[in-house]
């Protein structure tokens, strides 16, 4: 006696579904014409990997095209012992080229002398608009954003640390 064996749509929707799901990924391995490398596209010995360069700041562009030389400023202090100084972010921005008498930054400490939970700083840039930074143990990471300017031109709320150094 023969046995006849009955398959039902389910299955055999499942076989075909397989089927064709192992077609594709071996559709993948079939053998190609090699890379050809012309002598002029070969690494030398002597050439060092390319690394993107870093932003720079510029000085007739926007706060938008001037956000990323903000940003990894804040992220090159971020990154050292000097997290918690406001100073420490200051000084890189002028050092990036960013203009003293358009900053302000938050205090350091608390008023009972812990270290501040936040630390805010910024960027008057043009006629309306800030970059703004900000970082601390309740942030965890640099956060940076263009804002629009408050009223008489300045960038944070409440009172900010003179930049008398």
């Amino acid at each position: 006696m023969f046995r006849r064996s009955v398959s039902s749509p389910a299955r055999a929707a499942g076989i075909l579904a397989v089927t064709a799901v192992t077609a594709l990924l071996l559709s993948g391995c079939t053998p190609g014409p090699a890379p050809s490398v012309s002598p002029s596209s070969s690494p030398s010995a002597d050439a060092e990997p390319t690394t993107p360069a870093a932003p720079v700041l510029v000085p007739d562009g926007s706060a938008e095209d001037n956000l990323p030389v903000f940003t990894a400023t804040a992220e090159g202090i971020w990154a050292t012992e000097q997290r918690g100084s406001g100073r420490a972010y200051i000084d890189a921005l002028i050092g990036a080229g960013f203009d003293r008498e358009s900053m302000q930054v938050t205090q350091d400490q608390t008023t009972v002398g812990n270290p501040a939970e936040s630390l805010q700083f910024s960027v008057r840039w043009g006629q309306d608009e800030c970059l703004v930074g900000q970082v601390g143990p309740s942030t965890g990471q640099v956060v940076t954003a263009v804002l629009p300017q408050l009223a008489e031109g300045r960038c944070l709320i409440g009172t900010t640390r003179p930049i008398d150094w």
